[in-house]
């Protein structure tokens, strides 16, 4: 989870008059996760949150699944996926099950005048391109190559892009992104043998309090559905805060690798856990150093995870014919492993310059229709001769 910080201006105790220079109250609002039983921020607003002038009718934006009995090894060119100058309308969902959703997503625009809230999932927004600004009630978090953006649910955001290039995988997770267990200790703090700690973490900074009123589109996004809310006040009217409830930023580049005398597992590379899946970075590192080490990954049966990874840049040694953007999906059932070749020219190299990011779901993953007009049909026979 992530550390307890303050911004702006917050009464010395909570739940105590907190007034405005004019003597009115600031609105306290409380932001909980599991009731009342876990993480929290405290948010004091010019105006109650609260204030809705209108509702439109619903948007239906439900994943369009084409297969959800898959039992073949796939691959996916995720950077066919065309730009759309609507934020919303760009995220096209190619892989989901009950605990997730993946999504590829190409904007040449963000979210423009309105606003966007999650509040079935959390939100892991990983940029393999673009360059930006994420703001919230939070504050704001400038943005880059390589970052994950950590959107808890329940916050409403707008993100701002520099230029039109831009290239996003997300997952939405229905169960909270957390820090993975064995690298924490009681109190939440990252052990020293994480391979991030908290100066890696990147907090919302440049709080603004926007005291406007008028019309504020939040389109908020509940059981596959857009629900769109017009405000009278504007989102970002807090004055200050405080506590563990935040979106963040961890870049992929700030990942310490983990490396051996042979070759380790995945769970080496996990960077965020959620109920059923799991999130890892495989960056730049030293290879395996035994004298008869073999550095390319041995064959590998997955009898209870599909295994899904987005090759951001550099060359795989265990893939052949690998380009920026690409998904394979290996899925429970069916073995997996280095492409013909990959073994012998593995031996004897002494480091990688590969940097993905990989999605283990302990639940099978279902093909959305989004994802055939991108998919190598031919992916199954790339282990023949």
């Amino acid at each position: 989870m992530p550390h307890y910080i303050q911004r702006g201006e917050i009464p010395r105790k909570r739940h105590t008059q907190f007034r405005k220079p004019d003597g009115g109250l600031y609105a306290e609002q409380l932001v909980s996760t599991e009731g009342f039983s876990d993480i929290y921020s405290l948010v004091y607003h010019t105006y109650p949150p609260t204030v809705v002038t209108k509702i439109d009718e619903a948007i239906d934006v439900s994943p369009k699944v084409s297969n959800n009995k898959n039992m073949q090894n796939r691959c996916f060119n995720g950077f066919k996926i065309k730009p759309e100058s609507d934020f919303i309308k760009s995220r096209k969902p190619i892989l989901v099950n009950n605990d997730c959703h993946v999504i590829l997503a190409a904007p040449t625009k963000g979210t423009g005048n309105y606003f966007y809230k999650n509040s079935a999932a959390d939100e892991m927004i990983f940029i393999h391109e673009g360059t930006g600004v994420f703001k919230s009630v939070y504050g704001e978090l400038s943005f880059g190559y390589g970052d994950y953006i950590m959107v808890p649910r329940g916050t409403i955001y707008q993100i701002e892009f520099e230029n039109e290039k831009n290239r996003l995988l997300i997952v939405e997770a229905f169960s909270p992104f957390r820090f993975p267990k064995r690298y924490t200790n009681h109190a939440g703090q990252l052990l020293e043998h994480s391979p991030y700690c908290e100066r890696d973490i990147r907090t919302p900074q440049n709080l603004k309090t926007h005291n406007e009123k008028g019309d504020f589109l939040v389109y908020i996004k509940k059981d596959n559905l857009l629900h769109p809310y017009h405000y009278q006040y504007h989102p970002f009217d807090a004055i200050g805060w405080d506590g563990y409830h935040y979106p963040y930023i961890f870049s992929i580049h700030d990942f310490e690798p983990i490396t051996g005398r042979v070759h380790l597992p995945p769970p080496i590379h996990q960077t965020f856990e959620a109920h059923n899946l799991v999130i890892c970075s495989f960056v730049p590192r030293k290879y395996d150093y035994h004298p008869l080490a073999i550095p390319a990954p041995y064959h590998h049966s997955n009898v209870d995870s599909d295994e899904l990874l987005y090759y951001v840049d550099g060359e795989f040694m265990s893939r052949k014919h690998v380009e920026r953007g690409m998904l394979t999906l290996h899925p429970i059932g069916i073995p997996h492993g280095p492409h013909p070749g990959a073994v012998e020219k593995s031996i004897g190299k002494e480091d990688t310059p590969e940097l993905a990011v990989m999605i283990d779901t302990f639940k099978s993953l279902w093909i959305c229709e989004d994802a055939l007009p991108i998919e190598d049909g031919d992916y199954y026979k790339s282990w023949m001769e």
